[in-house]
């Protein structure tokens, strides 16, 4: 298919975007879903015991899972070109964080709310997990770790938005800690072709820059010539 015609479903899409409230209310709607599920999860996973050094395991293994589940989504969109279908819009939208250098300046918890409107998979996840809880005979340490991973995902977004636009003292020792996404780590992905696509903390980058490289042909000969012809203000979520 053409890049002319890519580039004018890709400007389509937006302004479907833009114009349409129903795309607006459906993030919100996600959001308010998405946590709700989060603290359904959390609430009943505070109610298992695993003693104090499983939990760190589980903290510790649901940011591996976290990092490498969000950065598989992050090669998937990335690769994606379908304006044209139902989910056109939220692709064309997904795609403008590539031309953002600094977002907007915002709450923490706000940003919080806003980015987890964007995880639409997210609440197929988090219903997933609900029905886990009530199922017998489940593992406690699992229902931990992907009751964390459920709350990471989210969290990962913030990281990513600290990642561009925080050099605070708080944020730099949290990098230094692999907490959060390390920013040179992460400008690879803006500068380079097809790397570098985790954004909890950046850990699993290996395994994902190995997938990508076996299976997907990059972005900045693809999609990232989609929006050449976008002339709109909006701001992306990633």
């Amino acid at each position: 298919m053409s890049l002319e015609l890519k580039q004018k479903q890709f400007n389509s899409a937006m302004e479907l975007y833009e114009s349409r409230k129903r795309y607006k209310l459906l993030g919100r709607f996600v959001s308010i879903t998405n946590i709700s599920l989060q603290i359904y999860t959390l609430s009943y996973a505070l109610t298992l015991a695993i003693g104090f050094w499983w939990q760190i395991v589980s903290i510790i293994a649901a940011y591996l899972v976290t990092d490498f589940i969000n950065g598989l989504v992050h090669l998937y969109m990335d690769d994606n070109e379908n304006y044209d279908s139902l989910a056109g819009p939220f692709i064309a939208n997904f795609h403008l964080h590539h031309r953002t250098p600094r977002y907007q300046d915002n709450n923490l918890l706000i940003m919080y709310f806003n980015e987890t409107g964007s995880k639409i998979w997210l609440v197929f996840y988090l219903v997933g997990l609900a029905i886990l809880f009530h199922l017998p005979n489940m593992n406690p340490f699992l229902l931990y770790t992907l009751t964390y991973v459920g709350i990471l995902s989210s969290i990962a977004e913030i990281s990513h938005y600290l990642c561009h636009n925080s050099n605070s003292a708080v944020v730099m020792f949290l990098i230094r800690i692999k907490l959060l996404l390390p920013k040179r780590e992460h400008a690879i992905h803006h500068l380079k072709d097809n790397v570098s696509y985790t954004f909890l903390n950046g850990v699993t980058n290996p395994l994902v820059d190995f997938i990508a490289k076996m299976f997907f042909t990059g972005y900045k000969n693809k999609t990232d010539l989609h929006y050449a012809k976008y002339s709109g203000s909006n701001m992306p979520r990633h």
